[in-house]
């Protein structure tokens, strides 16, 4: 390379980026989630706060057009309409974007915080991300995660969390991964009653 290609900052020709990228840039993605997301009490002040339906069908349409793109980047043995599961995934995304709900159903950032961590130790060289195919261990340092409906429902953490900030169900078995809070039984006590007076 001569100095002047260094000095203009030209590329030469054998300079190839070293990766591709794995995922789309979501930016526009959370910039939109944070005008639906009235759960997050530091963005939203107002807790009647609902959504607009033009803006909750933004955020479905620009996730769905992400995971269009990934579709795209499948290797070839994925591209020729292999990866369903990214599919239907699409389709149930432009179906909301096309009536959106009234307000999110995904799952709060608490949630995805808790979510099991798989060690990259414990990953095969075999192992994909059901959503972008990539073998997990393409990453230098993958974030791995494990769903609470089965033990072999993991993703890459960067995949699997803005489909469960919109859904809060499995992609691969549509379980509903929050749980309905039941209210606590009444305590029993074997005690007998205690009157708080002392004698």
């Amino acid at each position: 390379m001569s100095g002047y290609e260094v000095e203009h900052n030209i590329p030469t020709k054998e300079a190839k980026p070293e990766h591709p990228p794995r995922r789309p840039d979501l930016s526009t993605f959370f910039s939109t989630l944070e005008l639906v997301d009235t759960s997050d009490s530091q963005s939203h002040h107002n807790v009647h706060a609902v959504p607009q339906p033009e803006n909750m069908a933004a955020a479905f349409r620009l996730l769905a057009n992400a995971f269009e793109m990934m579709r795209g980047r499948a290797p070839e043995e994925q591209a020729g309409g292999g990866n369903d599961l990214l599919a239907s995934m699409i389709e149930v995304l432009r179906q909301n974007a096309d009536d959106p709900p009234t307000e999110l159903k995904g799952v709060p950032n608490g949630f995805l915080d808790e979510l099991e961590r798989v060690p990259k130790k414990s990953l095969k060289k075999s192992d994909t991300c059901p959503i972008c195919v990539n073998p997990f261990l393409d990453d230098p340092y993958p974030l791995v995660v494990q769903l609470p409906c089965h033990k072999d429902h993991i993703f890459d953490l960067d995949c699997i969390a803005p489909w469960l900030k919109l859904n809060s169900t499995c992609p691969l078995d549509r379980k509903e991964l929050l749980k309905k809070k039941q209210p606590l039984p009444p305590p029993v006590d074997d005690e007998e009653e205690f009157d708080d007076m002392y004698a």
